[in-house]
């Protein structure tokens, strides 16, 4: 890592993420360097669906050279349970796998919109990623793969609900 440009910084201090941002600019208005790889959803899920993405990565301009990515699951799972299974056993179970396939799709380029904020560029560049990829938008965040739902996110679900019925 210390030999490319990576921008390391701890989630949860707002220090770094103000840092990390201003790099991130930084680094885009030097047409002399490469195009940052961010991974905006901040974890991976099962193959099949597109989780929240964080905004920050659609907040400091730029254009987006979305890339959706979907593994074929016929020779391998590559999705790791980390509740389910040690990184060892998953490891071992990805070495000893007949083969491990994916398809990648370079989409085009895409720019925010004038009236549009970071939030609905992030929403519409997943919408697209998860098209391309046969794959499901989901509104929440990686965070419910390790935590329970929140009473208020339940709430507003079960309004919804009633609403049909």
């Amino acid at each position: 890592m210390q030999t490319s440009q990576h921008v390391l910084f701890e989630r949860s201090e707002m220090q770094d993420r103000l840092l990390v941002r201003k790099k991130i600019r930084e680094h885009i208005a030097d047409k002399a360097k490469l195009p940052l790889l961010i991974f905006p959803e901040g974890t991976c899920i099962n193959n099949t669906s597109v989780m929240m993405f964080k905004k920050g990565s659609f907040e400091v301009g730029g254009t987006i050279h979305p890339v959706a990515i979907k593994y074929d699951p016929r020779f391998a799972d590559v999705f790791w349970n980390s509740t389910k299974y040690s990184m060892m056993t998953y490891i071992f179970h990805l070495i000893t796998s007949w083969a491990i396939v994916c398809n990648v799709w370079y989409l085009p380029p895409m720019v925010k919109e004038e009236e549009e904020d970071s939030v609905h560029f992030a929403n519409r560049v997943k919408a697209v990623i998860a098209n391309r990829g046969g794959m499901s938008v989901l509104p929440w965040d990686g965070g419910l793969k390790r935590k329970n739902v929140k009473e208020s996110f339940k709430e507003e679900q079960q309004k919804k609900y009633c609403q049909i019925v």
